[in-house]
């Protein structure tokens, strides 16, 4: 009798030690695979049982969290959405999270372990830590004053504050409702249709993910290289520029969309934008030179982020001299975000240095408490401190003398740049409008803004597409806002 307990307790033993492998398996060996499985929800369940934390712009939250009394029980809400759609992005239980929302999502949903006071505790009782807040650098006069000028055209806006590289506006037109995508019902299924199917591209964030010829904007940088290397010197002498000028190694001949550009001072070049005169200064600098210049401005850099990733611009380093010539007035295989001009613009403001932009400015915990902090930007001398005082001057005078008039501001200076960039198939696109400024209030030390706004052409109006006209006066309402507030 005695050996049969004894067998039997040797099998319940048996049977207990197959129980816990096979408890250590599943939770232990196979829990990567059954947290991936699609029809496990326990995640999803525990993602969004507790509101998310906040993103703020000007002290005040843009985003919050509605109670649906669902599994998923926690919906994302936003204020003003289609305003901040480019900063917030969306953060959806169907479509995952886009812009600021994928970026801080850690913060945002309570995940990151800076949040855990306590991590062994809470690994022990499961408890969830509370979402965090995202304050951002976005000032909310300026974030308005480029969407209303904007309006309706397609076109974006990029603002930063020279002496730090806080992003201030980031504007991207026509843009959407991202509360439209937050749930995981049939409305959310039909907006993201829609959105998707939008010729107008409402989604993308043409801010900084949209790469566009910089037309005449560009030639700040091929004035800025051409200063640096001594090609120009005096910006009152003659160029020595014909009009048309033949690009070199070809019967191409460019010409202008000004008169008075043959022979023209750097002064007078840049005022009209003489497409002759740059192109030639261009070719004159050189391809090496040019693209150094290009390139500590920010070009060519596919590691930006703000912190979301931005589209890299680009300058084409493997041209010949009639493709450079072209690439110097901003086309070719020229290509820049807005928010890229508007760090040209800011590394002029701020005496030739390039601060790194960035549009997060801390993240707190739900109480209050920060965790992160900007704190110092990179700063990279990008042209001499002389180079960017004549260039401060070239672009003073294209708002109070030249094309960039409808970007002044009564008791502020002004300094500014048109463009209207060509494309598509023999240039058969309409037109893209441009505008690159910086603006100093009357009691102001320094700039303390820099603007690049880009307005897309309808081609019904093509000829009546300028920088000036369209560009200057959103770049303009964006200044004034800043140095207002």
């Amino acid at each position: 009798m005695t050996r049969h307990i004894r067998h039997a307790a040797a099998f319940c033993v048996l049977l207990l030690v197959a129980l816990l492998v096979n408890a250590v398996r599943v939770q232990v060996v196979s829990a990567p695979e059954y947290d991936r499985n699609p029809a496990n929800r326990r995640p999803d369940i525990a993602r969004y049982q507790q509101p998310r934390g906040d993103i703020l712009a000007g002290g005040e939250p843009v985003t919050g969290s509605r109670d649906t009394g669902q599994h998923l029980r926690y919906e994302r809400t936003y204020r003003d959405g289609p305003l901040y759609a480019p900063v917030t992005g969306f953060a959806s239980q169907e479509y995952g999270t886009t812009l600021l929302e994928h970026a801080a999502d850690g913060v945002l949903s309570g995940a990151d372990p800076l949040l855990a006071p306590l991590p062994l505790w809470h690994d022990v009782t499961g408890a969830p830590n509370p979402g965090g807040d995202v304050v951002t650098t976005i000032l909310p006069a300026a974030q308005r004053a480029a969407y209303r000028g904007l309006g309706r055209r397609p076109g974006a806006v990029a603002a930063v504050e020279p002496a730090t590289g806080r992003i201030l506006a980031l504007v991207s037109t026509p843009s959407y409702d991202p509360g439209e995508l937050s749930g995981n019902g049939k409305a959310a299924l039909r907006s993201w249709r829609r959105l998707n199917r939008d010729p107008g591209r409402p989604m993308l964030n043409r801010a900084v993910r949209r790469t566009y010829p910089p037309g005449s904007t560009f030639k700040v940088v091929t004035a800025a290289a051409a200063l640096d290397a001594g090609v120009a010197g005096d910006l009152d002498a003659p160029t020595r520029s014909p009009d048309p000028y033949p690009l070199p190694g070809t019967r191409t001949r460019l010409t202008n969309g000004s008169g008075g550009c043959r022979n023209a001072s750097l002064r007078a070049a840049f005022e009209r934008s003489c497409n002759t005169v740059f192109a030639r200064l261009g070719v004159d600098v050189g391809v090496r030179r040019m693209t150094a210049t290009a390139e500590a401005l920010g070009f060519n850099d596919g590691g930006l982020t703000v912190p979301f990733p931005v589209a890299r611009s680009t300058f084409d380093a493997s041209v010949d001299r009639a493709q450079l010539a072209l690439s110097s007035i901003g086309q070719y295989n020229t290509r820049a975000t807005p928010l890229q001009m508007a760090m040209v613009a800011a590394a002029v403001a701020d005496r030739g240095r390039v601060r790194t932009p960035y549009l997060v400015e801390r993240t707190t915990r739900a109480g209050g408490g920060v965790l992160s902090a900007a704190g110092a930007r990179p700063v990279r001398q990008a042209m001499r401190p002389m180079t960017a005082a004549r260039l401060k001057e070239l672009m003073r005078d294209v708002v109070e003398h030249g094309t960039g008039g409808n970007a002044a501001i009564p008791g502020a200076v002004v300094g500014g740049k048109t463009g209207t960039a060509q494309h598509g198939v023999g240039n058969s696109g309409a037109p893209y409008a441009w505008f690159v400024s910086w603006a100093q209030g009357a009691r102001d030390l320094e700039p303390r803004v820099a603007v690049a706004a880009v307005v897309e052409g309808a081609p019904a109006d093509r000829g009546e597409i300028t920088g000036g006209g369209l560009a200057a006066p959103v770049a303009r309402a964006v200044m004034a806002a800043v140095l207002g507030s």
